[in-house]
């Protein structure tokens, strides 16, 4: 939802501070609006699903479990907006199931508030944030996917949804052991370092994600 042409934004975080350093940062802003609050997650998820504004941040501090069970309700829920998650230490591969889970970008609290505006802008837009140190480790071209086979590419497909080894043999029919030589051979292939950098990279080659510079 937007309001007199601004993306709107609900900010749920259990520090009323960090509320009101937000609210400062948008109040500034030509291309966003800070619409509300909350400083609990149900209540957070609710007042997004009511006011179902552009942009929504969500406070990790609220706990993993919290955090992605409220990206499963506001999926269900159908709710158009786009989710934000920040919070301290978080790591690259917490990062990418966030992402996996239906956030559309995340946020370190430590980031300027030059970052915040572009991440919050991005998310609006229909893209998806992560800051630069997530991505920086990675390969920065796409999959050579020309290189892959068939299987492979469906093993990297369920690897990229976030599948365990388990879960991704169920799904094809094959032994765990057949999983993990199929992952290895596309190791070698793509030069991706593990589940991470391959899902990651896969993100990228969608046009989930930005490319990051050599």
């Amino acid at each position: 939802m937007t309001q007199n042409g601004l993306a709107t934004v609900v900010v749920c975080d259990a520090q009323p501070l960090a509320i009101e350093g937000l609210r400062s940062i948008l109040t500034g802003s030509r291309e966003l609006k800070f619409v509300g609050a909350m400083t609990t997650l149900a209540g957070g998820v609710e007042l997004i699903r009511g006011l179902s504004p552009s942009v929504a941040i969500l406070d990790r501090g609220f706990g993993a479990v919290g955090i992605f069970e409220a990206l499963s309700r506001l999926r269900e829920a159908t709710n158009t907006a786009a989710v934000v998650v920040w919070g301290v230490g978080l790591g690259n591969a917490e990062t990418l199931r966030l992402v996996q889970a239906g956030a559309r970008g995340v946020l370190r609290k430590t980031a300027d508030a030059q970052s915040v505006l572009e991440c919050l802008i991005a998310v609006s837009e229909g893209r998806t944030w992560m800051e630069d140190a997530a991505l920086q480790d990675e390969r920065p071209g796409g999959l050579p996917k020309s290189k892959l086979t068939a299987r492979e590419h469906e093993v990297a497909e369920l690897v990229e949804k976030g599948l365990k080894n388990r879960e991704i043999g169920r799904s094809l029919g094959i032994q765990t052991g057949t999983v993990k030589i199929h992952l290895k051979h596309i190791f070698e292939k793509t030069g991706c370092r593990g589940r991470y950098g391959l899902a990651l990279t896969g993100l990228r080659d969608k046009g989930y994600l930005p490319l990051m510079p050599l």
